[in-house]
């Protein structure tokens, strides 16, 4: 929540691009899961409801956002650098994916749309129906991320192409992107509140309680070790 308004807020604030970045070697492992297990209906409804407004406000920013992913970034945290409009990954050997299937979750339409947005319709099936997590060669190869730099270059260079960005005659950069990105917004607009129903009545399923239950036990045990 607090993220999603940040990034509706800052163009208000006077900034003129916005760059995401986690701490080296991790650039966001997603949504909580043990925190997201607690929740009671309700509560799980309204965190939704808060992930898919800070994507809303990604997909619609008027200034230009790049994603420097800083090391694995697995479901959500994948999730927000394809809304994006370009992502800066450290080189080595870092994971990122959709990983949703894998974990007892379908993948909802709105981040399908953007994911095949970037990679194409056929890698957007095979990723998200195997819930792949790819090391980051074959990330960029396919088109998930643009770029591959040292993990201790990523923030500078996603900030280097902001100012890329930012070279550009403001106005028509501004329309143009607009209009490359109008699909990407009415995707959520188009969205009904069923989504987020049904979505919830997965999460308490029996199927994705058991995953993601299994995938706590999993965390805790390489915790441990």
């Amino acid at each position: 929540a607090a993220l999603g308004e940040a990034i509706e807020a800052a163009p208000a604030g006077g900034a003129r691009a916005v760059v995401l970045s986690g701490r080296p070697g991790m650039f966001s492992g997603g949504l909580d899961v043990p925190s997201l297990l607690t929740l009671d209906r309700a509560g799980m409804e309204q965190t939704l409801r808060d992930f898919f407004r800070l994507m809303r406000a990604l997909a619609a920013s008027p200034i230009p956002t790049v994603a420097a992913i800083t090391g694995h970034a697995p479901a959500g945290g994948a999730v927000l650098s394809i809304f994006c409009d370009a992502r800066i990954m450290a080189e080595g050997e870092f994971r990122i994916g959709l990983n949703e299937v894998q974990v007892g979750l379908s993948l909802p339409q709105v981040i399908h749309t953007a994911l095949a947005r970037v990679v194409g319709e056929r890698q957007a099936e095979r990723l998200g129906v195997g819930g792949l997590l790819v090391p980051a060669g074959e990330a960029l190869r396919i088109g998930l991320v643009d770029e591959l730099v040292p993990v201790e270059g990523v923030v500078e260079r996603a900030l280097e192409r902001c100012r890329d960005f930012l070279k550009l005659p403001p106005r028509a950069m501004a329309t143009t992107r607009a209009l490359c990105r109008a699909g990407l917004v009415e995707a959520f607009d188009r969205q009904q509140g069923t989504t987020f129903e049904r979505f919830v009545d997965d999460w308490f399923g029996d199927e994705t309680q058991g995953a993601m239950r299994a995938l706590v036990a999993r965390l805790q045990s390489k915790s441990r070790g």
